[in-house]
């Protein structure tokens, strides 16, 4: 883990522990994940106890402890995509990437992928976000088409 590049965010965030949640932020914008070793060296960097960085890291779904691809897909598992199909697209997704069904990384890192249990555009389902981009009325053709582009 390079320390140099937690200092340099923590610099920006002028070492305000009240800015923490942003400042994890920028950590994972840049490694991908919460690596153990950037949260504890932010907590010394911060004069904060340990157990509250934790708490953060660990409270908020957005951020994630362990290493992730370079593409993140969540498929929606929710009420209104399941009725859809949302399963049979989550079986045919962990199929393409040779994931395990109930997500994860591919071997290559280049994709994590992770059920989520609602995104809110119910009326999409079922629901691919891929990158930050929404794909609705998803059905396995066009799963496997999006994930061929």
């Amino acid at each position: 883990m390079d320390n140099a590049k937690v200092d340099k965010i923590v610099e920006k965030h002028k070492k305000d522990s009240c800015q923490l949640i942003g400042i994890l932020q920028d950590v994972q914008k840049v490694f991908n994940y919460l690596p153990k070793s950037a949260l504890d060296h932010l907590a010394k960097k911060l004069d904060i106890p340990e157990s509250q960085v934790y708490n953060v890291a660990t409270f908020f779904k957005a951020f994630s402890l362990n290493p992730r691809g370079k593409h993140i897909v969540h498929v929606c598992m929710g009420t209104a995509c399941h009725v859809r199909g949302a399963k049979r697209i989550m079986e045919d997704v962990a199929r393409e990437l040779s994931i395990p069904e109930a997500g994860g990384n591919t071997k290559d890192m280049e994709h994590t992928v992770e059920q989520v249990n609602c995104v809110g555009a119910c009326a999409l389902g079922p629901v691919i976000i891929y990158d930050g981009e929404y794909h609705g009325s998803m059905t396995p053709e066009k799963t496997l088409k999006l994930f061929k582009k």
